[in-house]
């Protein structure tokens, strides 16, 4: 029989246990078409990167599926009735994981979750001394004497200062003002 990784969404205000009933009542449908869920796995209440359904947070879980596409198939259908269900996804695949899904391992949580010598974003405080610059009184001055003081740079041609930039004709050739100017708009001409 085929195999099948199964994900569903369950919306947020439902409780941990109706979302197991859900999926209990999903695995029965599933042994009624003549397969089995090999596996079950609850990752809980998480935040959603959009909407779906006005809900900002779901309940997820995985099903490991074993069983003929007739039977996944029904299962899909009562998902798509139900309305606690928001969101569901089945992906066939060659052979099932045996360890733990990547949500669920916790050498990935525990990598998260640490941080390191800085203790969070920035030291631990906002804008705080960061330790891997040098300090800026270490630095030499840069050339020029930085943004906007004059220093040695030649002026750019064409700009605004000497009547170029925006609008200003620039290479342009002069406009030809010897066609009549244009008559106002009219509504009832057309």
């Amino acid at each position: 029989m085929p195999l099948y990784e199964h994900v569903f969404l369950v919306r947020q205000d439902v409780s941990q246990t109706q979302v197991e009933a859900l999926t209990k009542e999903f695995t029965d449908v599933i042994e009624e078409g003549q397969g089995k869920v090999t596996k079950t796995e609850y990752w809980g209440l998480k935040s959603l990167t959009f909407k779906i359904k006005k809900n900002r947070k779901a309940h997820y879980s995985l099903l490991n599926i074993d069983a003929p596409a007739a039977a996944v198939t029904e299962m899909e259908r009562r998902m798509g009735i139900n309305t606690d269900v928001i969101r569901f996804m089945t992906v066939k695949v060659e052979e099932h994981e045996v360890e733990p899904s990547a949500p669920m391992r916790k050498s990935d949580r525990d990598e998260r979750t640490d941080r390191g010598e800085r203790g969070g974003f920035r030291g631990g405080e906002r804008g705080g001394f960061r330790g891997d610059r040098a300090p800026r009184g270490d630095r030499p001055p840069r050339e020029g004497g930085g943004f906007r003081a004059g220093g040695d740079r030649p002026p750019r041609e064409g700009g605004f200062r000497e009547g170029g930039g925006f609008r200003s004709g620039g290479d342009r050739p002069p406009r030809d003002d010897s066609r009549p100017p244009r008559a106002p708009f009219n509504p009832e001409r057309t």
